[in-house]
């Protein structure tokens, strides 16, 4: 399987946004409106909608949902421990709160159609169940470093973001049993599917490649987590908790996956300097090949 077909859609879209920015029109005030459109309404929409489509019930695949939490919590751990190293102990704060995000946030989409490919829909449902029980946790991981460097109350910075808002939304409802009405299954549908494309583009207008290069450790830090250390977390917690084939598949796919594409939005929305994790975002699909390729055709 070449893990290239599936990430080229990404990383096209991020090049787009990058050249409508640079040499048309469509500047970066076009796209701060664009950021803003997918930030309060289109990503908390394709949120809402796959949480509620999710089936929250554990069941057989308690010991996937406990290995899944386990590598998100070891992933958020190294990624808050960066500043403590002593080569890294001259990075801002701000510029570690805005990008500690990317060494554990995901893309979920892709995760669910390499499992579609892989193990079809067995595999579909084990993944939507992952990352039903992971969106909420790995989304408060990423708001709260930069509530924190904002000398902003956690409670207030959650309370105040759209993407934390539709997540404890959507959770409430599927437990409530809600369904969304067959009315506006379609607008529902539509709306959370121009999110991912104008976000990745509106990650492509902010790209500012010599972000990157001022922090070259971090970045290095920050894509090994993703790309290496949190393969080799699914690889021995599928061992110790004796996964099935594949669950084992599955929580290996996860934790390869490139880093989720709202992270740039959300690191703009909330101040931050958005170009470095724009970078990273692009650095980080690129990755995906090789992560997928360790992951799935060595690991496995």
């Amino acid at each position: 399987m070449t893990y290239l077909n599936l990430l080229i859609p990404d990383f096209s879209l991020i090049l787009c946004g990058y050249l409508l920015c640079r040499f048309t029109a469509l500047n970066e005030n076009v796209w701060k409106s664009v950021e803003a459109l997918v930030y309060f309404f289109l990503f908390p929409v394709l949120l809402l909608k796959n949480i509620l489509k999710t089936p929250l019930d554990l069941g057989a695949a308690s010991s996937l949902v406990a290995a899944a939490v386990s590598m998100g919590l070891l992933g958020i751990a190294m990624a808050y421990a960066l500043p403590y190293l002593p080569g890294l102990r001259h990075l801002g704060q701000r510029h570690h709160a805005a990008s500690a995000q990317i060494a554990f946030r995901f893309n979920g989409l892709m995760g669910l159609a390499i499992m579609d490919r892989l193990s079809g829909a067995q595999g579909v449902l084990l993944m939507s169940i992952v990352i039903g029980f992971c969106v909420p946790m790995f989304n408060v991981a990423a708001v709260w470093p930069m509530a924190r460097a904002n000398t902003q109350p956690l409670g207030a910075a959650l309370l105040k973001n759209p993407l934390i808002l539709a997540t404890v939304g959507g959770m409430a409802l599927n437990l409530g049993g809600f369904e969304v009405p067959s009315w506006a299954g379609s607008t529902v549908e539509r709306l959370g599917a121009a999110a991912i494309p104008l976000g990745l583009m509106a990650a492509g207008a902010g790209l500012k490649l010599g972000a990157i290069q001022q922090t070259p450790a971090l970045t290095a830090c920050l894509l090994g987590i993703k790309h290496l250390m949190l393969p080799l977390c699914a690889w021995g917690l599928s061992h110790l908790l004796a996964l099935p084939p594949v669950q084992t598949t599955v929580l290996l796919a996860f934790s390869a996956l490139p880093t989720s594409s709202s992270a740039y939005v959300l690191a703009s929305r909330m101040g931050f300097e958005g170009s470095y994790v724009a970078g990273l975002i692009t650095l980080s699909t690129l990755l995906g090949v090789l992560s997928l390729s360790l992951a799935l055709g060595v690991l496995r």
